[in-house]
């Protein structure tokens, strides 16, 4: 391991080795549900894997066999249940908005805009924001034994952390909706099927599986990589015009990268090129 980050909740742990940034949603004895403390440890976790020079590919997973349940509904009940008859004046709902509209930016926000591959490694269940959280980042690998649902529908809420976004742009509208409004779990084979998720591993190769992606991911051309992906991601909204002026600037820039140049000469000595983000 080159260095560990303090998050602040022990819950979400953040190691950076060989260029991949590991962050760990570490909860398993509620299947890596998430409190305002493991949120706050995440928006910590993303904010430095974003802008720091040693990570140049970030994975998102859990512990214990699931990756993330989603919030902690469990505890919300029992907060409620424990509540004082007389209570401090409540935050008022606007700013309520405001906060969570913040941490949506921070969290699922920064997963799929940070100009670096991000990696959902699902090893086991994704529910609710857990789900959300997962589609935001640009490919998922998954455990052959893993499930997925929306869950929200069951607990009487709506949806949040980009998940209906992130869903439709997979699956369209109408797939969308259904999945969202019955929340029926999803199996990995028609996760697969409906493109959900990119690959789908036996159990026991899965850490291996979505480890050589990471390396892979670490290894490779992360000038190109961030370009890349700002294209993809803006081919969603923008009409074909803008998007081939976008493409012709950031490949003539790409074009005098030294890692461009690294490539083409790899090629000519048939060797494989050794990129450094330069």
């Amino acid at each position: 391991m080159d260095r560990f980050v303090d998050t602040g909740s022990s819950n979400i742990t953040y190691e950076v080795a060989a260029g991949v940034g590991v962050i760990t949603m570490n909860k398993p004895e509620r299947r890596n549900a998430l409190d305002a403390a493991m949120w706050a440890g995440l928006e910590v976790a993303l904010a430095d894997a974003e802008t720091a020079t040693d990570v140049r590919c970030v994975v998102l997973t859990g512990a214990g066999g699931a990756f993330c349940a989603g919030g902690d509904v469990k505890g919300m009940a029992e907060r409620n249940s424990s509540m004082p008859a007389v209570a401090s004046p409540p935050m008022p709902l606007d700013e309520q908005i405001h906060r969570q509209r913040l941490r949506h930016r921070a969290i699922s926000g920064a997963l799929f805009s940070m100009p670096k591959p991000t990696v959902a490694a699902v090893g086991g269940a994704a529910a609710g924001a857990g789900l959300a959280l997962a589609l935001a980042c640009d490919m998922r690998i998954a455990s052959a034994d893993a499930v997925l649902a929306t869950a929200f529908g069951k607990v009487g809420l709506s949806g949040d952390f980009g998940g209906t976004w992130f869903l439709t742009q997979l699956v369209g509208l109408a797939r969308a909706k259904e999945l969202y409004y019955l929340g029926d779990r999803i199996d990995m084979e028609t996760a697969l099927r409906l493109g959900i998720v990119n690959t789908v591993v036996d159990a026991d190769g899965f850490a291996d599986a979505w480890r050589s992606t990471a390396a892979r991911l670490a290894a490779g051309p992360t000038i190109a990589y961030r370009y890349m992906k700002e294209n993809i991601n803006r081919s969603v909204s923008a009409d074909l015009g803008t998007l081939l002026d976008l493409e012709a600037t950031h490949h003539r820039h790409t074009s005098t990268t030294a890692d461009h140049r690294e490539a083409a000469q790899a090629f000519v000595e048939k060797r494989t090129p050794v990129f450094k983000g330069e």
